[in-house]
């Protein structure tokens, strides 16, 4: 029987034969390769060929009966029973798919986030052993009780398996998980929010995306800081509205009267640079809101680990007229896979943000996680995670912070930081001394955050380090690279 299957083709692109020979099969036949009405091999006749069990053949002419591409006449065999278009078909003929406004500005500014950070882990994972790397967003996973976790999570598919989902429809989230969200951010943060007020959201991005869509029109000139969290500026951009970067110094972003009804900040900790906006500056902000009656959007990224000090009160704490809309997350906290944040809606945003989280998600995604996260503060173990980790987070950031300001001060400005999970230093240079010298700490076996991903200033340069994840052995030996690499640039400039 003269019968071919690009078998090894598939074979390269789907892990399993099963896989492997379904897709090829079925291919062949929508492409009109494999007619109408023609015979197949039987089963094993198509094994013995190719090398695969019988029963493989079995499972995949079995699927391809069900979806009406194969008939089985009893007696007779198996046949082809789907008809090909055989008209020629190219991939771009035709009239183009039109794609909306929203698409096209959606579009112009993406970014393959995941794509960098891939190919900076295959980097990283080339150079074990050599590779110093105080690239952000990497937590110390050593201290986090995984077997009291693990325990809620099972606990919690056992209640699923058995009871029904009471809360499968609800799209602000898990209940239990928005009051215990709510008890916690009493005692730590003084906000004052009902459970009925806050949103569960997957990751704060989510969150920064649905308000930008609700609350700026094409055209809108929305505040953001410079440097800040790029996706903000691309969550404005496909709302349509224009990004308006205003500069921060020492103390955070500076008030001014700005044309706008929208104002993303993060007054707690800066980002990256770590500035804490001061009160005073908190209370014009607010002030500019009411007399524009804008919306400040607060971004608390990582104000769970303070290693001195108080902590500033949050905007929403001293917002009376309903204009902040807090954001939170468990991204710094809890393992990076768990995708969970949140959003403390005034009254007035409340309804619409979540009618907009019901129209994307009508059934909330992750409610195994959401359901194990709610018993595990219940049950008092992320308190006690996080009072752990706020001892050994605030003996490395002391650490790191030493070996910075003695060794490395006469190249970079490092902006004084009470809590957070990095510390970001100004260049002292211009921009091409510091490219020569993060390639020469590239070359010595040293990485961090370029500060120039956030969206720096025009001749401005700085770098973000993140000290979670790293020993205090790691952070000794980093920084010496970094001295070692800044003499050999200094002497190589004079």
């Amino acid at each position: 029987m003269d019968f071919h299957l690009p078998l090894a083709t598939y074979q390269a692109k789907y892990p399993g034969k099963y896989a492997a020979l379904y897709h090829a099969l079925r291919d062949e036949i929508v492409r009109g390769v494999l007619e109408k009405d023609v015979k197949l091999p039987s089963s094993r006749e198509l094994a013995a060929m190719y090398g695969i069990s019988r029963g493989t053949v079995n499972q995949v002419y079995d699927m391809l009966l069900a979806e009406g591409y194969l008939q089985a006449l009893r007696g007779k065999g198996t046949y082809v029973a789907y008809r090909a278009d055989k008209r020629e078909y190219k991939e771009d003929a035709g009239e183009p798919v039109v794609l909306s406004n929203w698409a096209n500005r959606l579009l112009a500014n993406s970014d393959d986030r995941g794509a960098g950070i891939r190919r900076y882990r295959k980097e990283q994972a080339e150079a074990a052993g050599k590779l110093i790397s105080f690239e952000l967003g990497q937590p110390d996973h050593e201290h986090f009780p995984s077997e009291l976790w693990n325990r809620c999570l099972y606990e919690q598919v056992r209640r699923m398996a058995v009871f029904p989902l009471e809360d499968e429809f609800a799209a602000e989230g898990h209940p239990a998980l928005r009051e215990a969200i709510a008890q916690h951010l009493r005692r730590v943060r003084g906000i004052d929010a009902s459970a009925e007020r806050i949103v569960i959201v997957n990751g704060s991005m989510q969150a920064i995306a649905l308000l930008a869509q609700l609350l700026v029109e094409p055209g809108d000139p929305v505040i953001v800081e410079r440097p800040g969290y790029p996706g903000i500026g691309r969550a404005i951009e496909a709302a349509g509205g224009v990004p308006v970067p205003v500069q921060v110094d020492g103390h955070g972003v500076v008030p001014q009267p700005w044309d706008s009804r929208l104002l993303f900040v993060t007054p707690s900790r800066q980002f990256p640079t770590g500035a804490v906006l001061d009160l005073d500056r908190r209370q014009q902000l607010l002030r500019w809101a009411a007399e524009r009656g804008a919306v400040i959007v607060e971004d608390d990224y990582d104000s769970e680990f303070r290693h001195r000090g108080r902590p500033m009160e949050p905007l929403q704490v001293l917002d009376r007229e309903g204009r902040v809309v807090y954001l939170g997350t468990f991204s710094k906290t809890m393992p990076q896979h768990l995708r969970i944040g949140y959003a403390v809606l005034p009254d007035s945003l409340h309804g619409a943000f979540a009618a907009a989280k019901r129209l994307f998600e009508p059934h909330p995604s992750g409610l195994l996680e959401q359901r194990a996260l709610a018993a595990f503060m219940a049950s008092g173990g992320y308190e006690r995670h996080l009072r752990r980790m706020r001892r050994v987070y605030a003996g490395k950031f002391l650490q790191l912070q030493t070996l910075l300001q003695e060794q490395l001060s006469t190249l970079f400005e490092w902006v004084e930081s009470d809590a957070g999970l990095h510390l970001f230093g100004w260049w002292r240079g211009d921009a091409r001394t510091y490219a020569a010298y993060a390639a020469a700490c590239r070359e010595a076996g040293v990485t961090w955050s370029d500060a120039d991903r956030y969206g720096m200033p025009p001749g401005l340069a700085g770098a973000c380090l993140g000290f979670a994840h790293l020993t205090e052995g790691e952070m000794q030996l980093g920084v010496s690279r970094m001295k070692q690499a800044g003499d050999r640039l200094q002497a190589d400039f004079s």
